[in-house]
């Protein structure tokens, strides 16, 4: 049975995912979000969740296990967010890289086999379209093969796994060409039986996300991949965005930023993220994903959320903020521009309460 207590009708506002893979002899459930080292980086706006009962570990990735002891894997989902330019995109994978993640993943369609001549002609005039009807919006966020060879070439020389979510059956033949590591099946494409047992027959570790699905359908979904292949997790999503705290689906855990804090303290193996450069361009995912909120070695600029291992004690001039209010600044928003060793000044952080009993 896939379902677990926690695994009935996921609720209709906000989204969250959990990998659902029953195993005979395991009956621990594995929290799966994001490694503590992305924290440094991104703010915490939308919310992709794992829950997991799945094989003791298996090799998602060449070289890269998931399950048991292995440390966290992190997929940077880039998706569409590439505006449909391959030069932005490539400075989407370096970002991912340079946050921690360990795979960066597009969305790949061929767009005549994904949707009929109907819907391609169809009048889109959505707020995010980049082009007079459906087919032309999409159109010009779908890289061409030789594009997709040559990010997963970009990929390679930066030192992070390279794949993609198939589509449709011909995107998944295209994929299984390109040697992707593994292939993830939308949400949308889940409850779709012939792609699906297609998609498994190819031998690749699977990811299968579960939003809209029935449990009904989830029962079917894991009978028909399981029959084809051992190394798969099932993703429970709830599809909207953001995810608000009260859909999460895990009652001992709080709201905000506690939730991820507690599911990396127990033992968090995978995480998905929706990352953007710019969560104010033109697209319907940017504004639910997450930004890089510092560069690394430099300047830290406004509007950073501090984090500890931002933080040292030192003797400093001009005197920052006591050296036992530390703790204070945890979660605190940076208002001013700063440089690396500059002193923390009460003034520059937002919300810092100079007296500890306020």
């Amino acid at each position: 049975n896939p379902a677990g207590p926690q695994c009935g009708n996921p609720p209709t506002s906000g989204w969250c995912s959990a990998l659902i893979a029953p195993v005979p002899g395991s009956n621990r459930l594995l929290l799966i979000l994001l490694s503590t080292r992305l924290l440094r980086y991104f703010h915490l706006f939308s919310f992709y969740l794992f829950v997991v009962k799945m094989p003791l570990k298996f090799e998602l990735c060449p070289g890269r296990m998931i399950g048991g002891s292995n440390p966290c894997f992190i997929i940077a989902e880039i998706g569409q967010n590439h505006q449909g330019d391959i030069e932005i995109a490539k400075k989407m994978i370096k970002m991912a890289k340079d946050c921690g993640a360990d795979c960066a993943k597009f969305q790949k369609s061929e767009l005549e086999h994904k949707f009929n001549k109907r819907a391609l002609e169809r009048i889109y005039t959505s707020k995010n379209s980049w082009g007079r009807t459906y087919g032309d919006h999409k159109r010009h966020l779908e890289f061409s093969h030789e594009q997709y060879r040559e990010l997963q070439k970009y990929a390679e020389e930066v030192g992070i796994f390279f794949t993609a979510s198939g589509m449709d059956e011909m995107a998944v033949e295209f994929l299984h060409e390109l040697n992707v590591p593994f292939f993830k099946v939308g949400s949308g494409d889940t409850n779709n039986f012939p792609y699906l047992k297609t998609t498994a027959e190819k031998g690749r570790p699977m990811l299968v996300s579960s939003g809209m699905q029935s449990m009904e359908t989830m029962r079917r979904v894991y009978q028909t991949v399981k029959e084809h292949n051992p190394n798969f997790a099932i993703l429970q999503c709830t599809s909207a965005y953001p995810l608000e705290a009260e859909d999460v689906n895990l009652r001992v855990l709080a709201s905000g930023i506690s939730i991820t804090l507690a599911a990396v303290a127990m033992g968090a193996k995978v995480v998905e993220r929706h990352v953007t450069l710019d969560k104010t361009w033109k697209g319907s995912d940017h504004e639910a994903s997450l930004v890089p909120i510092c560069g690394g070695e430099g300047k830290d600029p406004r509007g950073t959320v501090l984090t500890l291992d931002m933080l040292t004690v030192k003797v400093a001039e001009p005197m920052g903020v006591a050296a036992e209010d530390i703790f204070q600044l945890v979660g605190k928003t940076v208002t001013e521009d700063m440089e690396e060793d500059d002193s923390v000044l009460p003034e520059v952080v937002e919300g810092y309460c100079k007296k500890r009993k306020c």
